[in-house]
């Protein structure tokens, strides 16, 4: 165990990637509202470079957050002192890095022989070839559409599905937060379904003979290439600001919806970080510019990892949408077309009851924006892994995945407004 400790070091060195030796992923879970209090004052202490991957939110609720290996003792002693039990999900989080690595460079050497595997994660570019590729093997079909350019100049494509002419459309994106990989992989997956079941699943054929898809695999193309090449941990994207030392904004704080409110932070070090204002991210401008000059999107769905959830407005505000009862009826019936496959069970509500109050959210935005049907979902799992979702459940997550968005678009599709 030593030396794939070691090896690890050693690789994440060569590699100028962030390592997380000894690092710990704990679950900790509050007895009364006192100790959420605490837990709060705890995520806001940046010193402590504490990463709460699930906030803490309501009595009996688990939280989960990693713990860097010389604070480990410290936080375990600290949560004794103040009696909040706490459990470890995960012993070394290094150690599961070094499992992802290799079988990231055992698929780049078995994909030279051009199959690719929708079975394993993928770099940016390799997400991009494979774009090409599905455009190219369904010319009449899937188009690539740029919507702009990241804060680092990286292109921002979309793949359209469309029959020809303007229609209404449904808009798909996935991995807004850069290291939530089982999103992007998911959406890569998704599109290969789509374009190969048109034509083919009647289901499929009748969403795409009546309205287009656009689907964005990587919201955050800056972040995501952070992730891969120095730290798997990173979230926001990469944007640099007068006289800000810490870099980046969180996308998903940043739509003008209840801006700057409850759930987002001012601090530009937090990793809910707003922004200095609505919007100031080009990545989530460029979405925003291309869905008004649409001008006729119906459905708005965005995929995040993890937690096993399906939400809709608002979370910046827990007042329900007046369109609460059928978003509702909506999203349980696609949980239970997502649950019919695996049994993967999903929570359904407004942002606000199924987590917590977060402002400047995209579906918010979505909502207010005039789009009904506006859902986030949380893919797997429950925290076993969190962000570090084995690669064996990328195809399974997809597959049931697509239950629920395709459940979704046919109630999009019948019922046009």
């Amino acid at each position: 165990m030593r030396l794939i400790l070691l090896f690890g070091a050693l690789f994440g060195h060569i590699y100028c990637r962030q390592t997380f030796v000894g690092d710990q992923v704990l679950e900790v879970i509050p007895d009364n509202e006192e100790q959420v209090k605490t837990l709060v004052e705890l995520e806001d202490e940046e010193d402590l470079q504490l990463d709460f991957w699930k906030s803490p939110t309501t009595p009996g609720v688990s939280a989960h957050v990693r713990v860097p290996f010389d604070r480990v003792q410290t936080v375990k002693v600290f949560l004794e002192s103040q009696g909040i039990a706490y459990s470890t999900m995960i012993e070394d989080v290094q150690v599961l890095l070094d499992q992802e690595n290799e079988e990231m460079l055992l698929n780049q050497r078995r994909e030279k022989s051009g199959i690719f595997n929708f079975g394993a994660y993928h770099t940016l570019e390799e997400i991009s070839q494979q774009m090409d590729h599905l455009v190219a093997e369904y010319p009449a079909l899937v188009s690539k559409v740029n919507i702009g350019s990241s804060f680092e100049n990286r292109p921002m494509n979309v793949l359209k599905f469309s029959t020809g002419g303007h229609k209404p459309a449904i808009w798909l994106d996935a991995g807004i937060h850069a290291r939530e990989w089982v999103t992007q992989a998911t959406a890569l997956w998704i599109a290969d379904k789509i374009a190969s079941d048109y034509g083919n699943d009647p289901s499929v054929t009748s969403i795409l003979d009546t309205m287009d898809i656009f689907l964005l695999p990587v919201s955050n193309p800056d972040g995501y290439v952070f992730s891969h090449t120095s730290n798997r941990m990173w979230r926001k994207t990469r944007s640099k600001g007068a006289g800000r030392f810490c870099v980046g904004v969180d996308p998903n704080r940043n739509w003008d919806a209840g801006f700057g409110g409850a759930g987002a932070s001012s601090s530009p070090c937090s990793d809910s970080y707003h922004g200095p204002k609505a919007n100031s991210e080009v990545e989530v401008k460029s979405v925003v510019d291309f869905i008004k000059s649409h001008g006729e999107v119906k459905a708005f769905l965005t995929l995040h990892s993890y937690s096993q959830l399906l939400m809709f407005p608002y979370g910046y505000t827990c007042t329900k949408p007046d369109k609460f009862n059928e978003l509702n009826e909506v999203g349980k019936k696609a949980a239970q077309a997502l649950k019919s496959l695996y049994g993967t069970k999903y929570e359904v509500g407004p942002i606000c009851s199924v987590i917590y109050q977060a402002s400047g959210g995209s579906i918010d935005w979505a909502y207010d924006s005039g789009i009904k049907y506006s859902f986030a979902l949380e893919l797997r799992d429950t925290g076993r892994y969190g962000f570090l979702l084995p690669a064996t459940q990328i195809v399974p997550t997809a597959e049931e995945t697509w239950l629920g968005l395709k459940t979704i678009m046919e109630h999009v599709r019948d019922n046009p407004y």
